[in-house]
């Protein structure tokens, strides 16, 4: 049986029980995030990124981010998945809902990043078909690196 996987707005009370298990993983616990800092983040309410959080089952299973304007396309901006639903589809679910919103939006490209030494997350994007474009030293922390990838999509 396939689980149900659906997202819906973020609420604070999803944001408080997301950020302390996320800052215990990769990417965020090896940049030193801390529980409040990803919660901070998720409770915001900016319009051009909406927070959305990911349930399976009716479970909350993770959250991600979209900043629906940027070059010509949108970037997802966050993608935490706790790891009791990682390698389960829930990543692909979020990447497919992603592709169909910058069709509906009638965008060029799609883009990620991802940590240069969170190698997993990378090659999960590259799967999906983002082709890396750019290494962004230094973005988030000194001596790290960023990797940048866009897919481009056909319109029309």
């Amino acid at each position: 049986m396939t689980a149900a996987i659906a997202f819906r707005p973020m609420t604070s009370e999803s944001a408080e029980l997301l950020g302390a298990p996320l800052a215990a993983i990769d990417p965020w616990a090896h940049y030193r995030y801390t529980s409040e800092a990803l919660t901070t983040f998720l409770r915001d309410d900016d319009h051009d990124a909406p927070r959305l959080e990911i349930l399976v089952d009716g479970t909350l299973a993770g959250a991600f981010s979209i900043r629906r304007t940027w070059l010509r396309g949108p970037y997802l901006q966050f993608l935490g998945i706790l790891p009791q639903f990682q390698n389960k589809g829930v990543g692909h679910a979020v990447l497919l809902w992603f592709e169909a919103e910058a069709h509906r939006l009638q965008a060029r490209n799609i883009w990620v990043s991802a940590s240069e030494f969170n190698v997993r997350a990378v090659a999960f994007y590259e799967r999906f078909g983002f082709v890396r474009i750019a290494t962004l030293e230094g973005l988030v922390a000194e001596g790290t690196n960023e990797v940048l990838l866009r897919k481009r999509l056909i319109i029309g």
